[in-house]
């Protein structure tokens, strides 16, 4: 039930594409663990994600991990009430780009259910693809740019000015491809599940009786 050896490898990749531009631009980052202004607000993750943060959750101590998973029980039960058809596995694809969006927008004051009350991540080592690459812009060898969506950085203008950092996300993907089919039958016994996604809360829970239910 172990996180596929290669993902870990691709997501300190991440990890030294932000600690490569903290050293070209010492100081003008904020981005460290203890900062949770992204931290807010359902988003997908994919299977992989889902199983680290499983994995994350279970190695807790155990007065950490039922709070973490009650938080997470009340989210996901919000959120059901608000969409009936979010349902365990709590797989996002299910509902659609629009009915996901639409709990996004529901939600995205909530935090996540990982952060302790003065917002410190509780599986920070163990944080999905997503936690990594925000507070950056991105840009691609071929010239493709995701823009920076850190919600704060207007308060620090020098961070808020950094131009896209290169990175090669495509070639990222393509390695993610193996460990996606990997965590799929991990959980699911199929590798056919790879295109699951789900949110913090959701892959909380997936520990919980009847979660892996399709």
């Amino acid at each position: 039930m172990s996180l596929p050896d290669d993902y870990p490898v691709l997501l300190a990749g991440l990890d030294a594409w932000q600690a490569q531009a903290a050293e070209k631009f010492p100081g003008v980052i904020p981005c460290k663990a203890g900062c949770s202004a992204c931290c807010h607000g359902p988003f997908d993750i994919s299977v992989a994600d889902a199983l680290l943060v499983r994995n994350a959750v279970r190695a807790l101590p155990a007065g950490i991990r039922a709070d973490v998973r009650r938080r997470a029980e009340s989210q996901v039960a919000a959120m059901g009430r608000t969409d009936p058809e979010f349902v365990a596995p709590w797989d996002v694809t299910a509902l659609g780009e629009e009915g996901f969006d639409a709990l996004v927008a529901a939600f995205e004051a909530q935090p996540c259910p990982a952060l302790d009350d003065g917002g410190a991540c509780r599986i920070y080592e163990h944080r999905p693809m997503i936690c990594r690459l925000m507070g950056l812009g991105l840009e691609t060898p071929d010239g493709h740019v995701i823009e920076n969506a850190c919600p704060i950085q207007e308060e620090f203008p020098e961070y808020e000015s950094l131009p896209p950092q290169l990175f090669d996300l495509e070639d990222w993907e393509d390695a993610e491809a193996d460990a996606l089919i990997q965590a799929a039958e991990v959980l699911f016994g199929s590798g056919d599940r790879s295109g699951y996604e789900t949110t913090v809360a959701g892959a909380i829970l997936l520990d919980a009786p009847g979660a892996m239910s399709p």
